[in-house]
């Protein structure tokens, strides 16, 4: 994942909020004031995106389950089609409570999701009233909005990443519950203390999120590709595993390199061929 300082300039990440929209926290972050607003200190936000880029490339190596969220209207676009070039699930309509901390409750309507549209599949709808359809058809285009980014989630995210810590506090609490860690954008109105991994920037332009996005977006890439040609811890731990139970069956133990060459024959030299001299 390359990023430069020039690519931040031309995107804007470095504007802040109003003078009057601030949270004393976050002035390690920040560079100054111009006419009212305050500027973000752009090398500080380079530092950290490449630092929540290189702990989610390492986190996607170790095939960890990273969750992409952001509801207000500049990021609901960009969330999802960042978590769709990784593979990963998101959260781009509204945040519904209880999402992590009652995620059993949440399976249910995912569940009704996908009996809704094995009817369509079926044309078992077709059985239905076009009054009675056109409820099922609506509550199936809710249940998307809401649900479609995490119907394949069986589990808690280990990693959560997340647009405005401000707007998505109650996420946030949640996450702190199960344990999710979280790579926040955080602007100058909020706390950067809230996340594990915070990136100073301007969590309202619709540039500055799709650029910091898209490139964490293309750490997670780089993990996934690497994990592809990593052997898997637990692959190499059943492959010693059967080498014990086979050791144990035929009650011989498998020589190390060491002892192997060893017991290997030496190997032959060629005898020299005495000539005599006339």
């Amino acid at each position: 994942m390359e990023v430069t300082i020039k690519e931040l300039l031309e995107c804007g990440v470095y504007f802040g909020h109003p003078t009057r929209q601030y949270d004393p926290r976050i002035k390690k972050y920040l560079y100054g004031k111009r006419q009212g607003i305050y500027i973000i200190d752009i090398e500080k936000s380079l530092q950290k995106i490449k630092e929540a880029g290189d702990f989610l490339k390492k986190a996607a190596a170790a095939k960890k389950k990273i969750l992409f969220v952001g509801t207000k209207r500049h990021a609901q676009v960009t969330i999802k089609e960042s978590a769709e070039i990784c593979g990963m699930p998101y959260v781009n309509y509204r945040w519904i409570g209880g999402t992590l901390t009652n995620f059993q409750q949440i399976r249910t309507r995912i569940d009704r999701l996908e009996e809704i549209e094995e009817l369509e599949k079926s044309g078992k709808l077709s059985l239905y009233t076009k009054k009675e359809a056109a409820l099922i058809l609506k509550e199936k285009e809710d249940l998307l909005k809401k649900f479609g980014g995490i119907r394949d989630v069986t589990r808690y995210p280990d990693i959560i990443v997340v647009v405005d810590v401000r707007k998505e506090f109650n996420l946030i609490r949640e996450a702190k519950k199960v344990g999710s860690q979280i790579v926040g954008i955080v602007d100058t109105n909020s706390n950067p203390e809230l996340v594990d991994y915070p990136i100073p920037a301007n969590d309202d332009g619709l540039k500055s999120i799709d650029l910091i996005l898209k490139k964490l977006a293309e750490s997670i890439v780089e993990g996934k590709t690497e994990a592809q040609f990593t052997p898997d811890a637990a692959e190499i731990a059943a492959k010693e595993a059967s080498v014990e139970e086979e050791e144990k069956k035929t009650g011989k133990k498998g020589k190390t390199p060491r002892e192997k060459k060893a017991d290997a024959p030496a190997e032959e030299k060629p005898e020299k061929e005495n000539s005599d001299e006339g």
